[in-house]
């Protein structure tokens, strides 16, 4: 589903990540590490959000490089600890991010609900606790047609009921549209009650499975 090749991200000069081949199948992956260990630099890679060298190419078609548009449609990412233009109502946000990424017909106001999102649907975000936040991040996150979607620490700030909602939605998802998940967490992954794939251990810049 995903294939990574000589991948490697650098800051400043200073290499953070290694990974020189990868192959992740279709499914739920989780990645586990410590603070620091290049989980959310890896997610945040994976999603087109920082520049690497290498290659990352999606269903054997696109290549995040070569296909940018492509691919950025079809892989979706939810922040840790997500920050929003303080100005922008949660409404105007899912918006815009829906007509970037093709959002079907209805599709918005159906996750607003199920996520709890309508609560707080006009309010600028800069007024949100972190709670509001994580619940809007989780909601562009599904937005459009996506074969992968990241999901770094879910559970975070998310309350039991919305977490709940979250994940019979991931597994629905998984099941009727063969959408893949990968995630990582602090808390113990047994609490989100999915049915993993794979495990994965991120440390010292290189990420390896776990047996």
């Amino acid at each position: 589903m995903l294939t990574v090749a000589n991948l490697t991200k650098a800051y400043s000069g200073h290499t953070v990540l290694t990974v020189p081949a990868l192959d992740l199948p279709p499914g739920i992956h989780y990645f586990r590490g410590g603070n620091g260990s290049g989980k959310t630099t890896f997610f945040r890679t994976v999603a087109g959000l920082l520049p690497f060298s290498g290659q990352i190419t999606l269903d054997g078609q696109y290549e995040i490089n070569r296909d940018p548009v492509p691919y950025r449609l079809r892989v979706n990412y939810a922040e840790a600890e997500p920050l929003y233009p303080d100005f922008l109502a949660a409404r105007d946000l899912a918006g815009f991010v829906g007509r970037a990424k093709q959002a079907p017909a209805g599709q918005i106001d159906a996750l607003a609900e199920t996520l709890g999102v309508t609560a707080f649907w006009t309010q600028a975000t800069g007024t949100f606790s972190s709670g509001m936040l994580k619940k809007l991040s989780l909601l562009l996150a599904l937005l459009g047609r996506p074969r992968l979607v990241l999901l770094d620490e879910p559970l975070t700030t998310l309350d039991v009921a919305t977490a709940s909602r979250l994940f019979d939605l991931v597994r629905q998802l998984r099941s009727e549209q063969d959408v893949s998940f990968w995630l990582t967490s602090h808390q113990d992954v047994s609490l989100t009650g999915l049915t993993l794939t794979g495990s994965w251990q991120v440390g010292e810049g290189v990420i390896s499975p776990l047996s």
